[in-house]
């Protein structure tokens, strides 16, 4: 399954749906550290720049869209705009996913963004043709010792495309119309409860303090650390790959249950 990217940040999204078994064609993404990163880990893929100025009808089609789009418009930690916010750029991912018309769209936001705006995303989604489903999935829920809630919203295209002979011949094996799960349904919420309750460890410590062993080693002092604000405000803007992997590995799994039948 091959998928493109928006708003790729350094790629925690994308590290993930590879780790889930994808292949990533493109990206997007504009901030130069950022950009760096990318180039860095993935010097063969191409970056598109800046949403607003692609040309959607120019560039590869892909099986799935991901990204995380801006989340300053309904974070709570900021002055919730929403749509009125110049960062609002939802309508540019709309667009891409409108062009393109990948079979599947994976969204990633802020879990503030329930409360704000959440409903013109789920109508301009209908509109362009696609059923969507989300959950809001702490980082906890995989493992990390940190809540991190966020939303994550896989949104499948409902209708196929006359171009598209093998989506036209798409149907579930055996007929089967098996719903979508809930991803938070696989998470393991023992490590959310243990990061809630603090539970002690056998040596006394408290475990949800316990260093997360993929977390990136980010010290409180700059000195000696290159690019620090440059590497916090990257991990900030970040989403945990484990938590990417894990729904990838849903789609994956679900996209598998799918049968290409003979014309």
């Amino acid at each position: 399954m091959k998928f493109g990217s928006l708003f790729s940040g350094i790629g925690g999204i994308d590290l993930g749906l590879e780790r889930a078994g994808m292949s990533c064609i493109w990206q997007s993404e504009i901030e130069p550290y950022a950009c760096q990163v990318l180039a860095k880990h993935w010097p063969d893929i191409p970056n598109l720049g800046d949403i607003r100025d692609i040309d959607w009808t120019t560039v590869e089609r892909a099986d799935l869209v991901a990204g995380g789009y801006p989340c300053q418009p309904f974070s709570l930690a900021g002055s919730r705009k929403g749509e009125d916010d110049s960062r609002h750029l939802w309508p540019m991912f709309a667009d891409c996913i409108r062009v393109v018309r990948p079979r599947y769209a994976l969204l990633e936001n802020v879990s503030g963004h329930l409360g704000l705006g959440f409903g013109s995303v789920q109508r301009d989604l209908a509109e362009i043709g696609y059923d969507a489903r989300w959950d809001c999935i702490p980082a906890a829920a995989l493992g990390a010792p940190h809540l991190r809630d966020r939303v994550f919203v896989v949104a499948t295209r409902r209708t196929p495309m006359d171009t598209d002979s093998q989506s036209q011949s798409r149907q579930p094996k055996h007929g089967s119309t098996r719903p979508w799960p809930s991803p938070m349904a696989y998470a393991n919420s023992s490590g959310l409860q243990r990061r809630r309750h603090g539970r002690p460890t056998s040596d006394g410590s408290n475990e949800s303090r316990r260093f997360w062993e993929s977390e990136p080693s980010v010290g409180r002092v700059a000195h000696g650390i290159p690019r620090r604000m440059d590497r916090l405000r990257a991990l900030g803007n970040a989403v945990v790959p484990q938590v990417a992997e894990h729904i990838g590995n849903i789609i994956m799994e679900a996209d598998n249950d799918c049968q290409i039948e003979a014309p």
